[in-house]
């Protein structure tokens, strides 16, 4: 399906990926993500459930063609259950698929739930099998409930795609592990450089770990074969001749992606940044209230005249490239 008035940006882009934020709060407190003592928006300033659908409607008209869902974590939410179903129905208007990121607290009483709404891949962040390192890097996750969720989302028949960050120090000795797991669980995995997204205590600085080198370190243990193959986000993979499976590197420190960035992301609260490294960006809660669908256009036309070409992170800055944290758009 074509469409009428498709997101194209000022350097000719097509926007067809939108990272949706149902909500900035998570059960977990990942210390490269927020920091300890959290402050999140007040619930009556998130979209609602109905107006989140109306906005994906507006935005399935104008080309997206994949909707990812985030958060914080998303399934803490209430009612996703019934915007992955609403969403899930815009597919004959265009819409092809509906995704997830999830930490995979939740998955193990939902992931049925989930498959029955349309949803058929997720990502789960996962960046220790030790269930103490799990616990240090999450302040206080059960890696066993994060394990049965997995497991659960697999029976239900949906592919799934294990996110981690590798942090110098912290868990890079686990890296070959993961993959061979993955591997073994029929998963693929990525591997993604921490991002200088709001202020944290621990020292990002510190703990950065080029995935450069690690792509080195695997390439002298496993056989990466360079493949095209694509999910819509920034992830280059490669196959693994040993395990049958992918791994995608996430470099958006140490090898700029932008060029064909794809993608807005949008908050709980209905802010929409046209980049995870800028502020630049347009309000749609009050345009929503006030004028329904209607105004939407305009505003996501004020956005993509002026999304940055691309994002400046520096982690040698030591500072936040951005004041908000990860939790609010959703990575």
């Amino acid at each position: 399906m074509t469409a009428r008035n498709p997101l194209i940006d000022g350097f000719g882009r097509r926007i067809d990926y939108v990272r949706l934020s149902v909500t900035d709060r998570c059960d977990l407190r990942c210390r490269y993500c927020m920091g300890e003592n959290m402050v999140f928006a007040p619930r009556r300033a998130l979209l609602t459930i109905d107006e989140m659908l109306v906005l994906g409607r507006a935005l399935v008209a104008r080309g997206v063609r994949r909707i990812r869902l985030t958060g914080g974590e998303p399934l803490v939410r209430r009612g996703v259950l019934d915007l992955v179903r609403g969403l899930d129905g815009l597919r004959g208007e265009g819409l092809e698929e509906v995704t997830l990121t999830t930490n995979g607290t939740q998955l193990g009483g939902m992931a049925e739930s989930l498959f029955a709404g349309g949803v058929r891949r997720i990502n789960v962040s996962l960046d220790s099998r030790d269930p103490a390192r799990f616990a240090e890097i999450t302040r206080g996750g059960d890696l066993a409930k994060v394990l049965a969720g997995i497991e659960a989302a697999r029976e239900a028949g949906m592919a799934i795609k294990i996110n981690m960050v590798p942090l110098a120090g912290i868990n890079d000795d686990e890296i070959a592990d993961m993959l061979v797991w993955c591997g073994a669980g029929g998963m693929d995995l990525s591997l993604i450089e921490a991002m200088p997204l709001g202020e944290i205590e621990d020292d990002r600085y510190a703990r950065h770990l080029s995935l450069g080198v690690v792509k080195e370190a695997l390439a002298a243990r496993f056989t990466l074969i360079p493949t095209l193959y694509r999910t819509g986000g920034p992830a280059r993979y490669f196959e693994v001749a040993e395990t049958g499976r992918r791994l995608g590197f996430i470099t958006p420190l140490t090898e700029n992606f932008c060029a064909g960035c794809n993608r807005i992301r949008i908050a709980a609260t209905g802010t929409v940044y046209g980049c995870l490294g800028h502020d630049q960006k347009v309000e749609l809660r009050e345009v929503l209230r006030s004028e329904g669908g209607a105004g939407i256009d305009a505003a996501l036309d004020r956005l993509l005249a002026g999304k940055p070409l691309r994002h400046d992170f520096d982690i040698a800055a030591k500072a936040p490239a951005v004041a908000r944290h990860m939790s609010v758009t959703g990575g």
